[in-house]
């Protein structure tokens, strides 16, 4: 069980922003790309920080739509059709502390390995 709860997840109107209210007062404004990229899905984490998967070309990705799954999280699927993730409220939560820190590391990421956040045309 989450020691975190939302009182709020709001997809903006351009279905390129969440916004995730909790309990305790917290509010965090995720943007669709940088949960797209940290998604905790097998496919983007791998099943060891080895196989961890830097995910480029997601600067336009959007929300397509959100379904809550028990009482413990919430599936987002995304406009590239990426839905395996679950974001737990105890995630979500991480995700919006630590957001700066896990951009600029993702940011990283992507210059060391000659990625870009642009998709390909």
């Amino acid at each position: 069980m989450s020691d975190v709860w939302p009182t709020e997840l709001r997809v903006s109107s351009d279905r390129k922003m969440l916004t995730v209210a909790f309990e305790d007062g917290e509010r965090f404004d995720l943007t669709a790309e940088l949960l797209r990229v940290l998604s905790p899905s097998a496919e983007v984490q791998g099943h060891s920080p080895e196989q961890r998967v830097t995910v480029g070309g997601k600067r336009d990705v959007e929300i397509m739509k959100m379904e809550p799954i028990g009482n413990y999280a919430v599936r987002i699927t995304f406009d590239d059709m990426h839905d395996t993730g679950l974001f737990s409220w105890t995630y979500l939560h991480r995700l919006g502390v630590g957001k700066d820190t896990l951009w600029q590391n993702y940011l990283d990421d992507l210059s060391q390995k000659g990625l870009t956040r642009d998709p390909r045309r």
